[in-house]
């Protein structure tokens, strides 16, 4: 009986534990340095079948550069070849199947994608999957469906009565069959679409029976944000409850994931994202980090999401994304004294996933906010050298983007890896913040004791140069300090009482460590 007890306080414990650890940065495991993300892949990327051999190429170099996890994109069988794997359409074939045409996905097959996957993990990088369950895509056939139309602005207004439409619902994948799952998608998993085959009519339509109504909570935006595109999930479906669950769980076990990046939470049902992550993390009995995209600049938004999901994931930090975004983009006028107003990092430290760009942000896309070239640098330093928030980096800024030349982005990765040694190496210890100048802001980290020559200062300036006296800790007194960004060539002695004078260029950024 005593074993009994203690084994069953030992479960207990774990179980009050994991949601702790989902809001917590995941450590290297092999080194203890800081976490830090790369998103690997942009909108963009070449459909050539290549992309996980080259992340798998490329697993040294991140590695050695400090990142300790990648987010790879949605790794399955979309509605064509050259899908980016957000119009899902078997979450089961990761390139598997001939399936839309294809075996492989745009990145490849899922072979290689497991050999990827090994390499990273040989590195000590854990990887974290995309999951695309709001909606499905390119379905086999049409079902006959009773509808109305409601108002595209405010979905809980109708503005039609009910008729039969051909809605694309049925998915019986022809090429898989009943390997990995049997499950197949028939019209009532759905509670909505956008299209009727019989009159070739684009509308958002929300489906009738018994049971059938938008789910909640969602966003509220236009009313009711449930429906996005395609062919909606149906989360009140206890049946798509449950085979979302099973294929989470499927899907981790399969390529031995780390974590996830969840699609479009603002349109999924808030308690049942919260109920998948925790089923997930019990079938799997790992930490599985995760991080969800609700895409909103609007911190009560994101922070009404957080509560109703018990605060056991993380989210990224679109607001800071935004302000990064106007900052760059106001001409120097931007007041750099409220980078952090109205941030996910600045009310929720733990659970911020800070970021400069994405996918979606990127020129050329449906939610494009550019953060300009130029004020880059400065952003990531911003992610990278500070203490709160688990920064991501964006594969586009790294090695630039493979759109036309009205959609490109330069390569920065000259300009990100200084950035990214100084969080390896320097990036600990206490911090001390001077935002308090419209144009130049800084903040310096003491380092640890543990951790020979870490600590830094950073500089960054939206308009003229200029300097800042700052503190770094007397443990550091009489350290010269010079910055390892190359953008200026002074270096700084640390007076006896831990402060030195730093300056920074222009519109630019500085980080001075020990020479």
């Amino acid at each position: 009986m005593k074993k009994f007890k203690i084994g069953l306080l030992l479960i207990l414990a774990l179980i009050l534990l994991l949601p702790s650890f989902a809001g917590q940065q995941p450590a290297n495991a092999a080194t203890s340095n800081n976490g830090t993300l790369m998103q690997y892949f942009e909108w963009y990327v070449p459909n050539d079948g290549a992309h996980w051999s080259r992340l798998q190429n490329d697993t040294s170099n991140l590695a050695s550069k400090g990142i300790t996890a990648v987010w790879i994109p949605p790794a399955y069988k979309g509605t064509t070849q050259n899908d980016v794997g957000y119009g899902a359409y078997d979450l089961y074939d990761l390139g598997e199947f001939n399936q839309k045409g294809t075996i492989r996905t745009k990145y490849g097959t899922k072979s290689q994608l497991k050999s990827a996957i090994s390499a990273l993990h040989s590195q000590n990088i854990q990887v974290y999957g995309d999951v695309v369950m709001n909606h499905k895509g390119g379905a086999d056939y049409t079902e006959a469906v009773t509808a109305v139309e409601v108002d595209p602005n405010n979905r809980n207004i109708e503005s039609s009565g009910d008729y039969q439409i051909d809605a694309w619902t049925g998915f019986n994948f022809p090429g898989r069959g009943n390997t990995h799952s049997s499950f197949k998608w028939r019209w009532y998993h759905f509670d909505g679409t956008d299209w009727d085959e019989r009159r070739d009519l684009n509308r958002v339509y929300k489906f009738r029976g018994t049971g059938k109504a938008w789910d909640w909570e969602v966003s509220g935006e236009k009313g009711n944000y449930d429906y996005l595109m395609y062919a909606d999930l149906d989360f009140s479906h206890p049946d798509v409850a449950n085979e979302m669950k099973n294929w989470g769980t499927w899907y981790a076990r399969e390529l031995g994931l780390d974590g996830f990046r969840l699609d479009a939470v603002k349109h999924i049902k808030h308690d049942y994202l919260r109920d998948w992550v925790g089923h997930v993390r019990a079938q799997t009995g790992k930490e599985m980090f995760t991080v969800a995209e609700y895409w909103q600049n609007d911190i009560n938004a994101l922070n009404n999401y957080l509560a109703k999901t018990n605060y056991n994931h993380s989210i990224f930090d679109a607001p800071l994304h935004y302000n990064f975004h106007y900052a760059s983009t106001s001409n120097g006028n931007y007041d750099m004294r409220n980078i952090l107003n109205g941030t996910v990092v600045a009310s929720h430290p733990t659970l911020a996933v800070t970021l400069v760009e994405n996918h979606d942000s990127q020129p050329g896309q449906s939610l494009e906010s550019v953060v300009s070239s130029w004020f880059k640098p400065l952003a990531y330093a911003f992610i990278l050298t500070r203490g709160q928030g688990y920064p991501s980096v964006f594969y586009g800024d790294y090695y630039g983007t493979n759109g036309n030349t009205s959609y490109e982005i330069p390569a920065l990765k000259s300009k990100i890896d200084p950035l990214l040694t100084a969080r390896k190496n320097y990036a600990y210890g206490t911090q001390h913040d001077y935002l308090d100048h419209w144009d130049i802001v800084g903040w310096t980290r003491e380092g640890e004791g543990s951790r020979v020559n870490s600590g830094l200062a950073t500089l960054i300036t939206d308009g003229p140069g200029g300097s800042k006296w700052m503190y770094v800790g007397t443990r550091n007194a009489g350290e010269v300090w010079y910055d390892m960004t190359g953008n200026r060539t002074n270096t700084v002695t640390i007076n006896s009482d831990g402060w030195g004078q730093f300056f920074v260029n222009g519109g630019s950024v500085s980080v001075y460590v020990q020479k």
